[in-house]
């Protein structure tokens, strides 16, 4: 028995660990700048998108981005930044979309008066955007253009 599991135990490792360099048939170098190592400069560091207009998702629920740059915000378990403009109290006089009602649920599905411990840490979900280009392709095809009989971008 011991050398049953043994023997698996070595075929699941060859087969991940031995087909590490090709992917779906695919070399890594194509998923990867495989040159990088070999340039004198570093890549850039892409620039964050800095206009406060709210960006277009690229998926269902994925969760909306920052369209502001957030160098030196307080996000610690003392303090929110993002609090200053996007809760409740704050959002008629910064004109800042507020956080979701769902950010104030527990995970029984009861609603608090604040925001929950476990939707805190704003930039866990929500990302600033760069304008770096696309690693993959992406074919998301919204669900109104479905509707509607385009399924090509």
């Amino acid at each position: 028995m011991k050398l049953l599991k043994l023997l698996v135990a070595s075929l699941i490792a060859v087969s991940v660990f031995g087909g590490a360099s090709v992917y779906a048939g695919e070399p890594i170098t194509q998923f990867r700048n495989a040159d990088i190592l070999t340039q004198d400069t570093p890549p850039r560091i892409p620039k964050v998108v800095n206009t406060d207009e709210r960006q277009v998702r690229n998926y269902p629920e994925q969760p909306p981005l920052i369209p502001h740059k957030i160098d030196g915000y307080q996000i610690d378990k003392r303090l929110n930044k993002c609090m200053t403009c996007h809760g409740r109290r704050a959002i008629e006089q910064s004109q800042a979309p507020m956080i979701s009602v769902t950010h104030f649920m527990n995970r029984e599905g009861q609603f608090l008066a604040s925001v929950s411990p476990r939707r805190f840490f704003c930039t866990q979900c929500h990302v600033p955007q760069t304008e770096a280009k696309p690693l993959v392709e992406n074919t998301f095809v919204d669900v109104d253009d479905v509707l509607k009989g385009k399924t090509e971008k």
